[in-house]
């Protein structure tokens, strides 16, 4: 579940081909769509990895990626989305899930800081509290897995996205082929290493 960085129609959410190539009988649906902001995610939650209403053809699911909140951070003047906005539907999303006996996988925000028309100090310390609550949810109970695409995507600024990662972008705020090969790796060792 995720925005553009896991949309396919935006060249999202490649780390879920890592999966597939390790974990050849294994399903991995992608319902990233991109320019969505977590209250968009959460309104759809039920209807696209729950399948709810029954009947519904979706599978039961033992794990959901959860990857979202940059649309959001940089929609607080617009869109009026603060930090406990963003927690509450990240929040409900878990909750949803966990629900439903799936194991739940958050991933913080990755680095967007070289998206310069957006970002500015206000919308960093946003970030980061986004994240620090995210990471904070496995000791919560709330999440089973935490990955820290903030710091796996990062290189020297902690801000940025590594430029290794970035290209063939080029917005300082999606990442290319090696970072989602970066992702999957860490996705694959810290969760699904016993996949088949």
């Amino acid at each position: 579940m995720g925005d553009s960085l896991t949309d396919a129609r935006s060249h999202g959410g490649k780390f879920l081909d890592s999966l597939r190539a390790h974990c050849p009988e294994s399903r991995f649906d992608n319902y990233g769509i991109g320019g969505q902001m977590v209250n968009q995610m959460h309104r759809r939650f039920a209807r696209d990895v729950l399948g709810e209403p029954a009947p519904s053809d979706k599978p039961a699911y033992t794990h959901v990626i959860i990857f979202g909140g940059v649309n959001d951070l940089y929609s607080d003047e617009t869109a009026f989305r603060t930090p406990k906005l963003i927690q509450a539907d990240l929040a409900g999303m878990y909750a949803l899930a966990k629900g439903r006996n799936m194991q739940v996988v958050a991933l913080t925000v990755a680095p967007w800081g070289g998206f310069s028309k957006y970002w500015n100090d206000k919308r960093a310390a946003a970030t980061a509290q986004v994240n620090d609550w995210i990471r904070a949810r496995k000791a919560a109970g709330e999440v089973d897995h935490v990955v820290d695409a903030f710091a796996l995507l990062s290189c020297g600024n902690p801000n940025l996205i590594c430029p290794d990662y970035a290209v063939p972008f080029k917005d300082g705020l999606h990442f290319g082929p090696k970072g989602h090969e970066k992702l999957g790796e860490v996705l694959l060792r810290d969760v699904f290493t016993n996949c088949r």
